[in-house]
Order: C-alpha cells, then structure tokens, then sequence
C-alpha cells in the first residue's frame, strides 16, 4: 500500500485498487498513480484486492480499478472485490458521482493479447452500475500506440510469442500512456469535486431495506451520492 499528499493541500484523494500476480499489474498501479500525484492538490493510495477496505471508500473522490486479463477477462480476485466491497455501493448508491477507471495487463497471442478489451470493459461496466463518472482514454494520450484501448491503457507481460518479462521490462512507451492516464484522471476529478452532478430522487431498494440490510449485516454506506 502507498499514500501521498499533504493533508493541508489536498484537493482530491484517489483511491487505486490492483490484483497483481508477477508484479506487472502493480507496477502499472504505481505509474497510473504517480500521473495523478501529478496533478496539484492529488493525494494517492494504491491498494491490492487483498488489503482494501470498504471504509477506503469513504473519502475517495475517484476510484481506479487495475486487473490482468485471465481466460479473456478480469482475474476472479478482481471480480471477488467488485461482488464482495463495491456491491454495496451500489446498493446505498454512495459512489455516484464519483469518478471511475480502469487498467489492465496481459499476455496472450496478439499485441494485445485476448480478452484485453473484454476484461476493461467488464472493470467499466461495474464502475457504470455504481453511478460513476468513467475516464476513458483518448488516443491523444502519449503512448496510446503501445498502450491504447480507448476505454483505458493495456500493457503486455511479455513478447509477442508469449516469451515471459518482469515487470521492469514493460514498455516504457506504454507505460508513458499508464503516467496520463492517472494525470486525466486526477484533473476530471479536481475539476468535479464538490459539483453536484447527478439527478436524484429515486431511492432503490427503498429505505427500510437498506435499514435493514445495515441492521442484519453490518454493512455501511460510505457516503452520499454526488
């Protein structure tokens, strides 16, 4: 886990939640996140599947999901941590508003390698449900020819012909697309932060569900919607 920024300083705090096997995926969190600490007033926490909480939700602005693509989709930690901490954000409607992103890593047969593009929007369908404002990237994005996806930067795990590589040896191009990625998405968060976005009125499930589910279960909302 790492964290950045001074409390008197802080604009808008971003929250990025990685599974990582071999070191490639969290490589590329740390990127994604030096790009938002980037930005002035950003603060960073970077965070694996395993160790975040649903209270680090509580004062997240954006939250940045970073998956490696397995059998054509996101791992099944990943989708563990969407179906066990952010399901209740969709049931109290706590992250609307909030903004949200997506990375992924892979290998597999082809520049991108299978399954990259289902697995991102997969991560991007998850976020949507909850009501958040989705960062996509442009192919303006320096880098975008190694890394471009248009709905968020894809770095391979090693050669063409599959031919393992550490996480140090990931394309320096691509990971330059990682690097702005964040920095996007730190400036679409500082520029909305305070902004009431979305309409609302409609409560589903109503009130007395929700008191209940708090009641029998002991999960909390972590905010209002935006």
């Amino acid at each position: 886990m790492s964290a950045h920024g001074d409390n008197n300083s802080i604009k808008v705090r971003v929250l990025i939640v990685y599974h990582s096997m071999q070191g490639h995926t969290e490589r590329m969190a740390e990127v994604v996140a030096d790009g938002a600490r980037s930005v002035e007033g950003t603060q960073v926490v970077v965070k694996s599947v395993d160790e975040v909480q649903r209270t680090d939700f509580q004062n997240c602005d954006a939250l940045i999901l970073g998956s490696p693509v397995h059998q054509r989709m996101m791992s099944w930690e990943m989708k563990r941590f969407i179906d066990l901490i952010c399901e209740p954000s969709w049931f109290f409607d706590d992250m609307v508003g909030r903004v949200g992103s997506v990375f992924t890593t892979g290998g597999g047969h082809g520049n991108c390698g299978a399954g990259a593009e289902l697995a991102q929007l997969g991560l991007l369908v998850n976020l949507a449900s909850l009501g958040m404002v989705l960062v996509t990237l442009p192919k303006t994005t320096p880098g975008f020819n190694i890394a471009g996806m248009h709905w968020g930067p894809h770095l391979r795990t090693g050669g063409l012909q599959m031919e393992p590589a550490t996480a140090a040896e990931m394309d320096s191009e691509g990971l330059e697309a990682a690097f702005h990625h964040g920095a996007n998405i730190a400036r679409v968060t500082s520029a909305l932060r305070g902004a009431k976005l979305m309409a609302q009125g409609n409560i589903a499930p109503p009130p007395a569900m929700r008191e209940t589910r708090v009641r029998m279960e002991g999960v909390q909302p972590q905010g209002v919607p935006r």
